[in-house]
């Protein structure tokens, strides 16, 4: 195990060569034109046999496709429409910024690839990598699966890496989640309000979509803090209400737009049900019209116990009882996260998976913004630990027969 981390010491060069790259290029969504190429000609330089998975999604294969056990890496690529303002040389100038650190991730599983191709006529197993768009969006993993991800033969777990900063942990130190769910459901939605539009002056003769939007608004931040148990870990909020374009008319249309987080599954669904209830009740009080709708997002991320032991013991084993903790054990016992979705929550409802968190870059050492912040920097020293980390768990989780 030594060894490959001393190796992936050795690539950090072309790594920051492909993170740098890759930041400086930055694109979102589904739309990743140049990252696609640069990934795509890294791996097949490699001898990887690489294939499109869905809209802007790639897969390459590591030893026998045929073979199992198969083990599924995952690095998303695309960025956020985020004007950066890092003063990082490399800086993105195009208004995306990879703010999030998937830059580094991608980059991770590019020496992951160099790395696990070095061993593949040693490697007793199938090592699918997955390279995803549009995970800031939550589509990009659903998408995949759509695509045939894990097929024709099912991957027997999965492993995803997510880098942090703005902590007080060194660099290269590895959280790995705990049994459980570790990141919150997702659900965006919007509530359109149909009312009747009139003179200011003449209020009665309409129907104030606005102040329909407003006393829904109230119901919502009702059913919020007198309908969700403590501890559900819940949090509804709406970010937005939009209406009328001149102070002396009564709107005739009004929008909410909000997101609902929620870490567990049942309350997630109860919430969405009384937000559509409350929506409609509240309109109807006030002669109006509400559709509500969901727009996307993600289910919660569960972390398979068996997967989440064998990766915390084989990080303490590489990188050092001091560098490897489990995020109960950081968190007080408390296992999940502090409300972040992801997007990979969709493969852990299919196959055993686990969601590591990789340490890249010490609040006190020059790192203090956190993620998706547009001065947010991260420490390429965090680089070839990630490669080495997702090497050293693919080629024992074959081994072992995870």
């Amino acid at each position: 195990m030594k060894t490959i981390l001393k190796e992936a010491n050795a690539l950090k060069e072309r790594l920051v060569t492909h993170r740098r790259y890759l930041h400086q290029n930055a694109e979102i969504g589904f739309d990743l034109p140049k990252t696609y190429a640069y990934v795509e000609k890294t791996l097949q330089e490699l001898g990887c046999k690489t294939e499109k998975c869905g809209k802007g999604g790639l897969i390459a294969t590591v030893g026998d496709v045929k073979q199992q056990p198969i083990v599924l890496l995952r690095a998303d690529m695309d960025g956020l429409p985020l004007r950066e303002k890092s003063g990082e040389p490399f800086a993105c100038k195009t208004g995306n910024m990879h703010a999030c650190g998937h830059d580094l991730h991608t980059a991770m599983l590019l020496g992951a690839s160099e790395l696990l191709k070095r061993r593949e006529k040693r490697l007793k197993g199938c090592i699918k990598l997955l390279f995803q768009p549009a995970e800031e969006t939550l589509e990009g993993a659903e998408n995949c699966l759509k695509n045939g991800v894990l097929e024709p033969l099912k991957p027997d777990l999965a492993v995803m890496l997510h880098v942090l900063t703005d902590l007080p942990m060194p660099t290269g130190t590895a959280v790995i989640s705990s049994a459980g769910v570790s990141a919150p459901a997702a659900d965006f939605f919007r509530i359109s309000v149909q009312g009747k539009g009139c003179h200011g002056s003449t209020p009665w003769k309409g129907v104030d979509a606005l102040s329909v939007g407003a006393h829904i608004l109230w119901g919502l931040q009702t059913l919020s803090a007198r309908e969700i148990p403590n501890g559900a870990g819940t949090v509804l909020t709406v970010g937005s209400l939009t209406a009328g374009k001149a102070g002396n008319v009564i709107a005739d249309t009004a929008v909410l737009a909000g997101t609902l987080r929620s870490f567990d599954e049942e309350t997630r669904a109860e919430i969405k049900m009384r937000i559509k209830q409350v929506a409609t009740a509240q309109a109807k009080a006030f002669r109006a019209k509400a559709k509500t709708e969901f727009l996307g997002g993600c289910p919660t991320l569960v972390n398979d116990k068996k997967v989440s032991e064998f990766a915390y013991k084989t990080a303490k084993a590489l990188l050092g009882e001091d560098r490897a903790f489990t995020s109960a054990e950081l968190n007080g016992g408390i296992k999940r996260s502090s409300g972040g979705s992801e997007d990979f929550a969709y493969i852990s409802h299919e196959i055993p998976s686990v969601m590591i968190g990789l340490c890249a870059g010490e609040r006190d050492k020059g790192y203090a913004y956190p993620l998706h912040h547009p001065k947010a920097r991260f420490d390429e020293g965090a680089l070839p630990i990630g490669a080495g980390l997702l090497t050293a768990l693919a080629i024992l989780a074959l081994e072992k027969k995870i």
